[in-house]
């Protein structure tokens, strides 16, 4: 019988079945391991449930703490919901899908857990993600109004006060922004248009829990409202339902460059 490096070597379809559940972390450790040696890359594993996937992740996380593990979950809505997904849920799939655009080191190894529902998904294109990330470090130069249209266009949603994820707020030269991946808000702290300090605050107290040195935003939803993607919205409704009206709030949200409840769902 071959053992995991083996087989991880050799072309193919491997099928292992009635693994106990908390044996089966070892297992899915020791082929990553074994596939990172041999330079095949990353592992896929597709849970049947929400449940099933955070107990995978736990029992990774205890039997093999030196392999990267990244989770990307399903909506959590009906198709064509008049709701959008939960913003953490989103918030955790763009994070997800921009460390797998990102990650160059093959030879570490790493586990993707997903589920049924989330693997079925069509997403956006890997080199849309890529594109969509932005970067800034204390010192560098910053035009406020290219950031909140990046922000606008990338899912990001404007308020008075930033409270959860995907939400942004500009006050004279202060910007607060909740990205998606992070576990709090940060504060961009502008001198002129230089960025003069960046902090992670409370969004409950709105007081600064730690001092940062730079930020990177990835998109906060699975939609980019770029020019060309209104546009072919725009033609494929009209071709679909007919004309809009005037009391249409999904076409004129979409039209205008502005987030709508459930517009999600209308992405094919």
């Amino acid at each position: 019988m071959k053992n995991l490096r083996d087989v991880a070597a050799t072309p193919g379809r491997l099928t292992l079945g009635e693994a106990p559940e908390g044996f089966d972390a070892l297992v899915l450790a020791d082929l990553a391991r074994a596939r990172a040696e041999a330079g095949e890359g990353s592992v896929l594993h597709i849970a049947r449930d929400d449940t099933r996937l955070a107990a995978m992740e736990e029992a990774l996380a205890f039997f093999a703490p030196d392999i990267e593990v990244a989770t990307f979950p399903a909506w959590d809505c009906l198709p064509y919901d008049r709701v959008s997904p939960n913003p953490e849920i989103v918030s955790r799939r763009m994070a997800t899908l921009s460390r797998l655009a990102g990650r160059k080191d093959a030879g570490r190894p790493f586990v993707l857990l997903a589920t049924v529902n989330a693997a079925v998904q069509r997403l956006p294109a890997r080199g849309m993600i890529a594109a969509s990330a932005w970067s800034a470090h204390v010192g560098n130069r910053i035009d406020l109004d290219d950031l909140s249209a990046y922000l606008v266009a990338n899912g990001y949603a404007r308020t008075g006060t930033v409270r959860e994820r995907g939400e942004f707020a500009v006050r004279g030269g202060i910007v607060d922004i909740f990205p998606s991946g992070f576990e709090a808000p940060v504060r961009l702290d502008m001198f002129g248009d230089t960025l003069d300090a960046v902090r992670s605050f409370d969004p409950e107290s709105q007081r600064t829990t730690a001092t940062l040195s730079h930020v990177a935003l990835v998109p906060a939803s699975e939609i980019h409202l770029d020019a060309e993607v209104i546009r072919r919205f725009r033609a494929a409704y009209v071709a679909q339902f007919g004309a809009a009206t005037d009391n249409d709030p999904l076409y004129e949200a979409v039209s205008e460059g502005r987030k709508h409840q459930g517009m999600e769902h209308w992405l094919p």
